[in-house]
């Protein structure tokens, strides 16, 4: 790649239990394809939706049910669904037994940044609890997706069994909430341009562009 190939700093902002996040996530992918003049790098933050929720979850029907009612949690579905079309997604919610606490699944996508890995694992993250109905709040499933992604399983059960990175996380995922996130997925341009919501790919290829645009601007004036 040529060395002069700009850069595009891009936060993703999302939580592994949101299926909008994994429809925004594939979207996100299809948009990438189409940018050409500039590289984009992609850094996965957390935002838990729930960060009260037990260490051993929740029952997710009832949860759901009383949230939103049997009708509701159905309409809700099927919305969902909709919204995935064309996107690849198998979303099997009848295999969903559990709404976990994400905590330690944000924790290792934030170990994986230091192999490179941390798309792939929020991906792997996403499928293992939407379309095969895994706990991806219990430890032995995030070393699961730590070995098929490469990551150093004996120093991903260490680090789960302490408190490395929980503090950051959480200032991260505050963080997020400061720069008036309430709701994800969220992308975050640049360190300066937020937008927000599943967009489809080619709303998310538009955002990359002006942002890009407008990076460049700024840093024109700044060196002028």
């Amino acid at each position: 790649m040529d060395i002069q190939t700009r850069v595009l700093h891009l936060d993703i902002i999302s939580d592994v239990i949101c299926p909008w996040c994994f429809i925004g996530k594939r979207k996100l992918d299809a948009a990438l394809g189409d940018v050409e003049d500039f590289r984009v790098n992609l850094i996965w933050r957390p935002f838990q939706l729930d960060p009260t929720t037990p260490p051993d979850g929740y029952d997710r029907r009832k949860q759901m049910e009383d949230r939103f009612g049997s009708d509701g949690a159905r309409k809700l579905a099927d919305n969902i669904l909709a919204a995935a079309d064309g996107t690849g997604i198998n979303f099997a919610f009848d295999k969903i037994e559990r709404t976990p606490n994400t905590l330690n699944a944000h924790r290792l996508i934030r170990w994986a940044a230091s192999t490179g890995r941390q798309h792939q694992v929020a991906e792997s993250l996403f499928c293992r609890y939407f379309e095969r109905g895994e706990d991806v709040g219990q430890n032995q499933v995030l070393l699961d997706i730590a070995a098929e992604n490469e990551m150093d399983t004996d120093l991903v059960a260490r680090l789960l069994e302490s408190d490395a990175d929980v503090q950051e996380t959480r200032n991260d995922d505050a963080a997020a909430r400061d720069l008036g996130v309430a709701g994800v997925p969220a992308f975050l341009a640049g360190g300066k341009f937020l937008l927000m919501g599943a967009q489809d790919s080619d709303r998310l290829t538009y955002f990359f562009k002006k942002a890009d645009e407008k990076l460049g601007e700024q840093e024109t004036e700044e060196a002028g």
